[in-house]
């Protein structure tokens, strides 16, 4: 399923040869600005995308690209091949970024929604990274970056499937980090918050796959995350470009000893502060303002 890599693409500037790093979900918003701000930094950038048409133009600006679809282990690891073709087996790091949301009510998602948002959130980070690990102890030195969310810190009502895929993820990369201690290989957590991407037109979308409105008794509550989910703007004031997490990302793979986790925006950090220090009935009173 995947793309030959681009020959073509530029090999980064000295201070970073050899430093190959993948990132999935490059084809908008933070898996794009990411290629790019690590390409200018002189990283050679493995960019992935799921659709052929994304892959494509990242190949025409000079990327080196190829095709993956989280969902499917015969395209995770025919990418995992091309990975090691292409670097030599010297992977650096990988970005985990490629991920979606489906809205709704836990009791109006189906087991097929949950499998859904699991299966690319979490079964299929969790394939790439088991099968890139071996790369990193080879070498003996890796970076391993989720892009997690302030939902995998707290819940908020009407995310619930999300909500379960990224604590999940925080939990995975809180155990491969007491698992590979010893190996040079650093786990990251980065966690956003609001940021300008695509993110609320394509939950929209799995919205509408999922869910059925109609036969809801949340009805009233789908009717303002509707509206909130096709707000023409940015969101909130609180909301940050991609460049915000891009900013972190190079923090983790550049600082000696990285964090274990990343804080990007306001909100994230006043919620993990709020998490840490309110009972949970305040804190649940707290989060339901975030409603819909």
């Amino acid at each position: 399923m995947h793309r030959e890599l681009n020959r073509a693409a530029g090999t980064g500037s000295a201070a970073k040869e050899g430093h190959w790093v993948l990132i999935t979900g490059c084809s908008t918003g933070i898996g794009e600005s990411a290629a790019w701000r690590l390409r200018d930094r002189g990283y050679r950038v493995i960019a992935t995308a799921r659709h052929s048409d994304d892959v494509t133009r990242l190949e025409t600006a000079g990327f080196y690209a190829l095709q993956l679809d989280l969902d499917y282990p015969e395209s995770v690891q025919q990418a995992v091949e091309a990975v090691a073709e292409y670097t030599g087996g010297d992977l650096y790091g990988v970005f985990h970024n490629g991920a979606f949301a489906i809205p709704g009510a836990m009791e109006d998602l189906g087991r097929d929604a949950l499998r859904a948002q699991f299966e690319t959130n979490v079964f299929g980070w969790h394939d790439l990274t088991r099968r890139l690990i071996p790369m990193m102890r080879a070498r003996g030195a890796g970076r391993i970056i989720y892009n997690s969310s302030v939902l995998g810190l707290v819940c908020m009502p009407y995310r619930g499937a999300y909500n379960a895929s990224k604590f999940a993820t925080e939990a995975i990369a809180d155990t491969l980090r007491l698992e590979l201690i010893d190996s040079g290989i650093h786990i990251v957590l980065i966690e956003p918050g609001p940021i300008r991407t695509a993110f609320r037109e394509n939950a929209y979308r799995a919205f509408c796959r999922h869910i059925d409105r109609q036969a809801s008794v949340h009805q009233n509550a789908y009717a303002a995350m509707i509206e909130r989910l096709n707000r023409p703007g940015d969101g909130s004031r609180f909301t940050l470009g991609p460049e915000a997490v891009v900013d972190k990302l190079v923090c983790a793979l550049e600082a000696a000893r990285p964090r274990s986790r990343y804080y990007v925006t306001l909100p994230t950090h006043v919620l993990g502060l709020m998490r840490r220090i309110l009972p949970t009935r305040y804190l649940d009173k707290l989060l339901r303002l975030g409603g819909a």
